[in-house]
């Protein structure tokens, strides 16, 4: 069994810097995903911009996190009122994380067609600074003069490694219960998220004999990141994919987490499993209530036809609080493309997380506003269900380390969670096949790249 090496964010980071240093890097690739192998890093004075002219143009490539292309578009068309010598060139590098990875790691190989600016999700980011494929923002940060202390610090210490900062946060989120009101009160339920799953499991029969929905809940695509929300059913009952280092994804309290997920499809009969997209389903009436990213929420309030709720993450029998991940992506500037280039994907990322622009970006999408200061006054006016997953942050918990920087974790999480919610699998087998690869994973790739 692994050891409980480490357990705070100040810990993982070393672990990162370490991973990072020399040829050890290069073994961290297991399972898929952009490859690690390293080349020299680049120096301090290698980074001076000092006497740079921004490029005339450059490729910003995103996935459109929360269907936020127009939002991105008006935020373009601004930055170039602004700065007219610049185009920004939105270019569609995937309709998901993965494939801007698979998109970006292609342009690596073959070095060409870079973007000069990409979005980075939670769990694919740490790869590219491990590839060197990302620069430190340092020394753009100190002669752009962003304010750095006036981003939120439990989104913007995320990319912190190496005594360093390589991205800044872009969409930003967490996930939030997603109720139907009017079914609710059609069962006669209170206006609110249940306080716990056991509560939930109390109300499901009512909302199905009264919603005339096909499911009380929808539990979300299992290849839309299951290993991040399911998180919050391992946490309520005590359990966790590790803590620290230790793979702990079998253990009692786990597996007895996950049994009861399943048991709501196949025992109980009152929720179901999306094939795509849960926030859609829920939007389209198939279900009383789902879980889903916070960059969902404006989705749903222009898609459903009722009254939308949300409310914070359900506990469970061991915690009722400190039971939602953060997730979501940010911005990072690749290092194989020039210092002009770079410079101008700077001066874009300043003006997109600049107050007014993270508060528009946010009301657009529903994801956080990334900048304390940002005025969020007309936004909550207009949409007031953001203020809830704003509040929401206060009581996340950082993900597991087996599910934010195993290299191929998520998706073998992914796998396992289909095994259980769509194959009806033995729960216990399937956790402990999960954990034989997991423990695989940080004993081969992640292991030796640590101090004793």
């Amino acid at each position: 069994m692994a050891r409980n090496i480490l357990t705070s964010p100040v810990d993982r980071r070393l672990f990162l810097s370490l991973a990072g240093a020399g040829a050890g890097a290069a073994a961290l690739t297991a399972c898929g995903g952009p490859s690690t192998s390293t080349g020299a890093k680049p120096s301090a004075a290698a980074l001076d911009f000092d006497g740079v002219k921004p490029a005339a143009s450059f490729d910003f490539w995103s996935n459109h996190p929360g269907k936020s292309q127009d939002v991105e578009k008006s935020m373009i068309d601004k930055f170039q009122a602004k700065y007219p010598d610049i185009k920004v060139n939105l270019v569609t590098a995937g309709a998901n994380y993965e494939e801007i990875a698979q998109k970006f790691q292609t342009a690596q190989a073959a070095k060409s067609g870079l973007p000069a600016l990409v979005v980075l999700s939670d769990v694919w980011w740490f790869r590219y600074y491990l590839n060197e494929s990302i620069i430190p923002l340092d020394s753009l940060i100190k002669q752009l003069d962003v304010k750095l202390g006036d981003f939120r610090s439990s989104l913007v210490d995320d990319y912190k490694y190496d005594g360093q900062q390589w991205a800044l946060p872009y969409g930003r989120s967490t996930p939030l219960f997603y109720y139907n009101k009017d079914h609710f009160a059609a069962a006669g339920l209170p206006d609110r998220a249940p306080a716990t799953w056991q509560e939930f499991a109390g109300w499901a029969p009512k909302l199905k004999a009264a919603s005339g929905a096909k499911y009380a809940f929808m539990h979300p695509a299992l290849a839309g990141y299951a290993g991040w929300t399911l998180q919050n059913n391992l946490w309520g009952e005590g359990g966790a994919w590790s803590k620290g280092w230790d793979i702990t994804c079998d253990s009692p309290e786990s597996v007895a987490a996950l049994q009861a997920a399943q048991d709501s499809v196949y025992k109980d009969g009152w929720a179901g499993v999306s094939s795509k997209e849960s926030a859609d389903d829920f939007a389209a009436g198939l279900a009383s209530a789902t879980l889903s990213s916070t960059g969902s929420l404006i989705g749903i309030l222009k898609s459903a036809s009722f009254n939308v709720g949300v409310g914070f993450l359900p506990g469970g029998s061991k915690a009722k609080t400190q039971v939602c991940p953060t997730g979501g992506a940010g911005l990072g500037i690749p290092s194989g493309v020039t210092r002009e280039e770079q410079l101008a994907a700077a001066m874009f990322l300043q003006f997109v997380t600049e107050p007014e622009n993270t508060a528009e970006f946010s009301a657009a999408t529903g994801y956080m506003p990334t900048r304390t200061s940002a005025d969020m006054t007309a936004v909550l006016a207009k949409t007031p269900q953001i203020k809830t997953a704003m509040d929401q942050l206060a009581v996340t918990r950082v993900q597991d380390n087996a599910r934010a920087f195993l290299p191929g974790a998520d998706q073998e999480m992914a796998k396992a969670a289909a095994k259980i919610l769509t194959q009806q699998g033995d729960v216990k087998a399937t956790m402990a096949e999960l954990k034989t690869t997991l423990e695989g994973i940080y004993t081969k790739d992640v292991k030796p790249k640590l101090k004793a």
